[in-house]
């Protein structure tokens, strides 16, 4: 897949604007591979009777089905067992990051969400209701899968993530009753009320992240422990590495073969749903990448910005809106959406943020780890035989 290529091959600045040219056919033709699996899902979905029913029978959480919970789990364990989690450290000593994620995450990205809702949406409260619950939803999911195909920091993701499991445990509840009620309010709006516990938000948030994460560390910690880091990088690592897009496509297939007639019996409305959407992906991400570009992140890290800033957590949403609302309900519909728009949005954006690299300053030809600034840091910092398969976008990871 497109992260092997990019594991197996070390990337110089000479090659930067030829990188989609010398993928695969199945690298290069993965956002239609996506949109396959999102057909098949539906076609599923509305050709055998009862499967969506089937489906969702066996939940793991409240609104949120085991199918779906197996995929997503599939989706992240190779991704964080990737993770270096000694260097987590350089991360959080990061401070233009770590503030410029919060402050996208939750103050610009609800922000953002509730105006295009209102602005596109102002007949129809259910799905706009449904709307700013997904832009309360930060992504601590699918975002790490976007984030390594696009060549981004995977410390750094992974801080990033953590980091928004602990906001969204604390502050969902509290933005919901801010955005759904009080800042209508003020503003002469209609009001909705919203009720959800922390309890609840932080076993959705143990289950999607906490099983997948434990399981990535113990995986790395054990490896390198009973093999070394060279066995595991060299040997292991690319073993594992595929079932990250195997289980994303998986996860699409389940997740619009739950939804399909949904889907297809609400065209219309899916198309005013979808509108708001595009557009807060469009703006959250350029906005994203542009700062990091501007604060001097360097690539690898202005990629992960961007795509933590953009992606949402639609399991997160999709059970609030089916637990307090209901499985019919308009804003269950707009949870639905989300993913419909933003799987083949985001993987276009990685193509995009590929392309990007030539933008940001070539780091030295030496190769070597990237820094915090977003240059390289000398292999003193690692043995050369133990830097792993993965070429980045700026030098051999």
């Amino acid at each position: 897949m497109v992260s092997e290529l990019l594991q197996e091959r070390p990337v110089d600045r000479g090659d930067d604007g030829h990188v989609i040219a010398r993928l695969s056919v199945v690298d290069r033709f993965l956002p239609v591979w996506i949109l396959l699996a999102m057909g098949l899902g539906i076609g599923l979905g509305r050709g055998i009777p009862g499967l969506n029913r089937a489906l969702g029978s066996v939940q793991v959480t409240s609104g949120t089905s085991l199918p779906i919970f197996v995929g997503l789990l599939v989706m992240m364990y190779p991704v964080l067992a990737k993770v270096r989690y000694g260097e987590a450290g350089a991360v959080t000593r990061d401070r233009r990051m770590l503030a410029s994620s919060l402050v996208l995450n939750w103050v610009v990205g609800p922000a953002v969400m509730f105006a295009l809702a209102w602005l596109l949406l102002p007949d129809l409260p259910t799905y706009r209701t449904g709307l700013i619950v997904v832009g309360l939803a930060r992504c601590i999911a699918m975002v790490l899968v976007w984030n390594d195909l696009s060549c981004g920091d995977r410390e750094a993701a992974a801080v990033l993530v953590a980091l928004n499991s602990l906001f969204q445990m604390l502050m969902f509840s509290v933005l919901g009753w801010f955005y759904l009620t009080v800042l209508p309010g003020w503003l002469g709006l209609s009001t909705v009320g919203l009720h959800l516990s922390i309890g609840r938000i932080a076993e959705t948030v143990a289950v999607f992240l906490g099983v997948p994460l434990v399981a990535g560390f113990l995986t790395r910690t054990i490896g390198e422990r009973t093999k070394g880091r060279e066995w595991y990088e060299r040997r292991l690592v690319p073993r594992i590495g595929p079932f990250a897009l195997y289980g994303l496509l998986y996860t699409i297939v389940v997740l619009f073969a739950l939804q399909g007639r949904t889907i297809t019996d609400h065209p219309g409305n899916v198309a005013r749903i979808a509108l708001p959407l595009l557009c807060y992906f469009a703006l959250m991400w350029t906005g994203s990448f542009l700062l990091g570009r501007r604060l001097g992140l360097g690539y690898a890290r202005t990629a992960t910005l961007a795509f933590t800033a953009a992606g949402n957590n639609f399991e997160l949403a999709i059970a609030v809106a089916i637990g307090v609302f209901g499985v019919t309900s308009g804003e269950a519909l707009a949870g639905v959406v989300g993913p419909l728009v933003e799987v083949p949005v985001l993987v276009g954006l990685v193509y995009v943020s590929l392309w990007a690299r030539r933008f940001f300053p070539a780091p030295s030809a030496s190769g070597g780890r990237p820094g915090r600034d977003g240059g390289v840091r000398g292999h003193g910092d690692d043995a050369p035989a133990l830097r792993g398969p993965r070429a980045r976008a700026g030098g051999a990871r």
